[in-house]
């Protein structure tokens, strides 16, 4: 097997500003705070924040701001969930599906399992995603493993993953990464955006991840929303066992799990990566309605 040599230490990727931008303005969003406490709160100057703000969400800082400030205004009586939840709720359900992406889901077989990846061949390879480096790793059957670099550089569940089909054929495959990544967060054309996940785990994991796939795709939900989905109400506990044990990231969006108050609560690679993943959903979401939202003039004309 040759030597897997994922990326070096990881700078800090601009999402994590961004995820304390957003966590200071989901925190402070009925004091309507000004531009530039949001971008000193990111360590940026007005501008630069702005720019990149736009750059990586595709909306504006104020539009940010005014979606959090309706859904806190909303929300002022009800303590239940918090302002960043309900945001998140009121704009993914209004969006359909997340992903311009069908995602399908088949199980590895007790013998491939088996046979510990023995005749099988798995890329594997880095890509640049909106939320820092991510390692994909594919075999002929689908993706079998997505994860994001931490801050030195390592990627949560890889080792595993590699110790499981270590009798495969390993080839870097960095082309292929990209292309996968690409197609995962939209640069792909439409058409291509049909992808195969082929995993291993129990028939309470896949379960559970099959599940995910079903309801999490566009709303967030709770660990016990999630068992109840699933007919196992009783089985909180497993179920976020399973969700934690999730080998591909953000395709089975384990992501959109939250606690029952609102909390993030844990992720396997890591808070502000969750934090900024939801974030850049729900942007994409106001962006998206913005743009299916006819403008006054048309309106006004329509009106004639």
């Amino acid at each position: 097997m040759k030597a897997i040599v994922p990326g070096g230490p990881a700078a800090a990727p601009e999402f994590r500003r961004i995820a304390r931008a957003i966590e200071f303005v989901a925190a402070n969003a009925r004091q309507q705070p000004s531009l530039a406490e949001i971008a000193a709160a990111a360590n940026w100057s007005e501008y630069h924040f702005a720019r990149e703000f736009r750059r990586w969400t595709g909306i504006s800082p104020k539009q940010w701001l005014q979606q959090l400030s309706l859904t806190a205004a909303k929300q002022a009586l009800d303590d239940e969930r918090s302002v960043l939840q309900a945001a998140l709720d009121a704009g993914l359900s209004g969006s359909g599906r997340l992903h311009d992406l069908f995602v399908t889901l088949e199980a590895v077989t007790p013998g491939e399992y088996k046979s510990r990846g023995r005749g099988l061949t798995m890329w594997f390879g880095t890509a640049q995603s909106p939320f820092g480096e991510a390692l994909i790793v594919r075999s002929g059957r689908g993706i079998a493993f997505l994860a994001f670099a931490d801050e030195n550089g390592l990627f949560a569940g890889f080792d595993d993953f590699r110790a499981t089909w270590r009798d495969a054929d390993w080839e870097q495959d960095q082309a292929g990464a990209k292309r996968i990544a690409d197609t995962v967060w939209r640069a792909a054309p439409r058409a291509g955006r049909r992808l195969t996940l082929w995993v291993h785990g129990s028939n309470f994991q896949l379960q559970v991840w099959r599940a995910l796939l079903a309801a999490g795709q566009s709303r967030t939900l709770s660990y016990a929303a999630l068992a109840e989905s699933m007919g196992r109400a009783s089985a909180c506990r497993a179920v976020g066992s399973a969700v934690g044990a999730n080998p591909v990231g953000w395709l089975i969006p384990c992501h959109h799990v939250l606690r029952a108050n609102g909390a993030l609560g844990g992720y396997r690679w890591g808070l502000e990566r969750k934090q900024a993943m939801l974030a850049w959903e729900l942007a994409r979401s106001v962006r998206n309605a913005c743009r299916r939202r006819p403008s006054a003039s048309r309106a006004s004309a329509g009106a004639r």
